[in-house]
């Protein structure tokens, strides 16, 4: 049997790149905070007042991920959770004064480093890369929350 093109390989590819984003992240914008722990901020900027379920969901982190992100965050001073006044068994996130700080720091950092990262692409292309992208990530996500049980190829 010949071995695989792993090319062709949609998981081997993203691992690929998941590695180059992760270099270029820490050389590049930050090795105290980590790409998700940006995103969450990115979304809090964005959105002020968010729990902490919802933030999971804009970002895609499940609820363990996210809860940890959260906490990291929290203990670094960037984010003040508030008790909510209609539901007081969750909290609201918003970012404190640092945390915005943080955010707009890095924010001119992620933007250099996207420049880097998508250098090989024309304009064009990384229309198509996106959407492309996106499309794979939305149907990931599905398969994460399947309304019916997935079924297996024999």
């Amino acid at each position: 049997m010949a071995a695989a093109d792993l090319t062709t390989h949609p998981g081997h590819l993203a691992r690929r790149l998941q590695q180059a984003h992760w270099l270029l992240w820490n050389t590049m914008v930050s090795e105290e905070i980590t790409s998700p722990q940006y995103a969450v901020l990115n979304t809090l900027v964005d959105e002020p007042g968010l729990d902490q379920r919802t933030v999971g969901e804009r970002v895609g982190l499940d609820r363990s991920t996210i809860a940890e992100v959260i906490s990291r965050l929290s203990r670094r001073g960037l984010l003040d959770k508030v008790r909510d006044p209609q539901d007081g068994r969750r909290s609201l996130l918003r970012l404190t004064d640092e945390g915005a700080r943080t955010h707009r720091r890095l924010t001119v950092r992620t933007a250099r480093m996207n420049q880097v990262f998508l250098a090989p692409l024309s304009a064009d292309e990384r229309t198509v890369f996106f959407d492309l992208l996106r499309r794979v990530a939305d149907a990931a996500e599905n398969l994460r929350h399947p309304e019916e049980p997935l079924a297996v190829p024999r």
